[in-house]
């Protein structure tokens, strides 16, 4: 097992090197000009020019990347012009609610798909499995921002139960001060999830029960609960638990969305903003982050093959 976790750490630092390379080249060929949104439409050839020479923007663009891959083993992210800050510090101040709003969405879709996907599995072919199933599809092919708009205008504009944008405040101690103005933006985020989850779960579950080790559980008289918890749960949960790593950089995307509906103050809305105002260090930095999340969560499912099923070995 170490020997794999070390092979795949060295596999993980080149597969960030590959994004941060591919994400630096394609940002540089994006339309716009760094220097001319920073100094304003009016800005003159020499102006550009000089802010090109003082951040090292008129180098050549492999010794651009050469530089960030050196602030980048310091810990620097580079610097955003528009918000005057460190993209560390940004980065360091955003991430804390990113977690909060993902981390919940995922905790609550797990907890609600795994059993939903059992009881669909135990009694497929009926009218809960039916129900669930469509409800399922539904949600899955539903796009975040409509399920978010339909939320909105049920639950906040409709009935006025909730409100319709996320607590404001600049802390993340503040934002848990109001759960309130949560539900809807981690709502939004669990359904989608719970969605995905559901249906891996079931397809799992029913391919389990088929297992002769199941029927030979049901066969000694073993109770209905015992089989379900102690070998049915166990065996199936190794699917999702590939799925939840995978998954990861797809809730990090949906927060994106997610934050720009609601008003949440987040990384996401800040790589919003960033595309909108040419701010490369910032939306760098973030695909650098979620480049490494999403290996840390290949990675960590990997590991949880061997602690579900101690017959993989690597």
């Amino acid at each position: 097992m170490t020997g794999y976790v070390l092979r795949r750490c060295g596999q993980a630092v080149v597969v960030v090197l590959g994004v941060t390379l591919v994400t630096f080249l394609m940002l540089h060929a994006l339309p716009g000009n760094l220097a001319r949104s920073i100094i304003g439409p009016r800005a003159t050839p020499q102006q550009i020019a000089t802010f090109d020479k003082q951040y090292g923007l008129s180098s050549p663009l492999w010794y651009q990347y050469w530089t960030f891959l050196d602030q980048l083993v310091h810990g620097n992210l580079g610097f955003s012009f528009h918000l005057s800050r460190p993209v560390t510090s940004l980065l360091a101040a955003e991430l804390p609610r990113d977690l909060i709003l993902g981390g919940l969405a995922l905790i609550l879709s797990l907890a609600i798909a795994i059993p939903v996907g059992v009881v669909q599995a135990v009694n497929r072919n009926r009218l809960g499995d039916y129900v669930g199933t469509g409800v399922g599809f539904v949600l899955y092919s539903m796009p975040v921002y409509a399920l978010a708009i339909v939320l909105v205008q049920l639950f906040a504009i409709t009935f006025h139960v909730f409100p319709a944008q996320a607590p404001q405040s600049s802390s993340t101690i503040g934002l848990l001060e109001h759960p309130s103005g949560l539900v809807l933006p981690v709502a939004t985020l669990t359904l989608v999830t719970y969605a995905q989850f559901s249906r891996y779960m079931r397809s799992a579950a029913i391919e389990t029960l088929a297992q002769d080790y199941i029927r030979t559980a049901q066969a000694t008289g073993l109770p209905e609960r015992l089989v379900l918890w102690r070998h049915l749960l166990r065996n199936s949960l190794i699917s999702v638990v590939t799925l939840i790593g995978v998954s990861i950089p797809v809730i990090i995307t949906g927060t994106l969305i997610v934050e720009q509906v609601f008003n949440f103050s987040g990384a996401g809305l800040e790589y919003y903003n960033a595309a909108l105002t040419n701010d490369y260090p910032v939306m760098l930095g973030v695909t650098v982050v979620v480049g490494v999340v999403t290996v840390l969560g290949n990675l960590v499912a990997d590991i949880g093959y061997a602690l579900l099923d101690p017959r993989i070995r690597y």
